[in-house]
């Protein structure tokens, strides 16, 4: 993995993060309404991973997840980086939404980098 400056390490993991309490939300309400939370709940699970792989890459954080595991979750992000292009390209320049999606693509862009080296 190519090295990554501490501040960019310490953004990447709060977009993660961020990311990963919004999906768990989501679950969450959509639960209560009956819906279908199933293509929420593998990007949830995805985002995690992903995170974690950060973390371990990082901080030596504890990693266990099988291929097979990390191989599903590198496919769902980087099913998610086309959408999320398509909304950064729409949103206003120097917005902090704008700011937001493009550290949420690096974020994602690093854990698929970093969910790589466990493959």
């Amino acid at each position: 993995m190519k090295p990554v400056s501490e501040e960019n390490q310490t953004l990447s993991i709060d977009s993660l993060r961020s990311t990963l309490s919004k999906l768990e939300n989501s679950c969450k309400s959509m639960s209560g309404k009956n819906s279908n939370t199933t293509l929420v709940e593998k990007r949830r699970d995805a985002i995690k991973i992903g995170l974690n792989c950060l973390q371990n890459a990082w901080h030596g954080a504890e990693f266990s997840y099988s291929v097979e595991t990390v191989r599903s979750a590198q496919c769902t992000l980087q099913e998610l980086l086309p959408s999320i292009h398509k909304q950064y390209e729409k949103v206003k320049e120097g917005s902090a939404q704008k700011t937001l999606l493009q550290r949420r693509i690096a974020s994602i862009e690093l854990a698929l980098e970093a969910l790589e080296e466990h493959n």
